[in-house]
């Protein structure tokens, strides 16, 4: 995930998705939009610092584990794309109102579910998260068999 703010030695956004996760969907996707070069994401292109994946234009199936310290502009432009997965915390932000109200499908995480560190140490966050999905992500979520789909 990039990140244009960097709070603390790796930047408080700099958390990784697990691989089991992309294991789990068993997809490429098009674009990384929120991308690290030492994230795990099967992706065909991964945006990342000094691009903006806000003002980038997106192509195809996207993955975006956006920066949670501000996720509103992602979330609109995500659901605007309507193509792709998202991980994203579980919020009472207004911007989740925009994700319950789309086409979405969601997946909750696991209470124990643990991100990777840039330096390769395993974390959990304070917070939960989720998996949520639009176009051909709906599918793609619906037969990982990382949860029940909502």
């Amino acid at each position: 995930m990039a990140s244009i703010k960097n709070i603390d030695e790796y930047g408080k956004d700099e958390h990784f998705t697990p691989k089991e996760v992309f294991t789990a969907l068993n997809c490429i996707f098009d674009m990384d939009v929120c991308g690290n070069s030492k994230a795990f994401v099967p992706a065909r292109y991964i945006i990342e610092l000094p691009q903006d994946g806000l003002t980038t234009q997106w192509n195809g199936l996207v993955w975006m584990n956006p920066p949670y310290s501000s996720p509103s502009e992602w979330i609109a432009k995500f659901i605007e794309h309507n193509n792709g997965i998202a991980l994203v915390p579980v919020s009472r932000g207004k911007w989740w109102d925009k994700v319950w109200e789309s086409d979405c499908v969601i997946i909750p995480s696991p209470y124990n579910f643990k991100f990777v560190r840039p330096d390769g140490i395993t974390r959990d966050v304070r917070f939960r998260t989720m998996l949520f999905a639009l176009g051909q992500g709906k599918d793609i979520l619906a037969k990982s068999r990382l949860g029940k789909v909502r």
